[in-house]
């Protein structure tokens, strides 16, 4: 597991444990497990989605932005996000 944070400039969208994360960067489709390399790439508007430690899936539209891969945290900052 690791920390994802999903935010906006309007606010936090998401911030808790995550198993998984599917997003799109500027190279193509991105999947992120804990232990991922950190890196930082920018985002293209996708939809994507993240698993639960529950192992349910929630799913989210993401704007232009950025990811950040650390050690132990994942954070999207997008332009605009929308949870469904």
């Amino acid at each position: 597991e690791f920390n994802l944070k999903i935010s906006t400039p309007a606010g936090d969208m998401f911030d808790g444990e995550a198993v998984s994360l599917s997003v799109r960067g500027t190279e193509g489709s991105l999947g992120i497990l804990a232990g991922h390399v950190p890196f930082v790439t920018v985002l293209k508007p996708y939809d994507c989605h993240f698993v639960l430690p529950d192992n349910s899936v929630r799913d989210f539209t993401c704007g232009t932005g950025l990811l950040l891969v650390e050690k132990e945290r994942v954070t999207v900052l997008s332009s605009e996000i929308t949870m469904r």
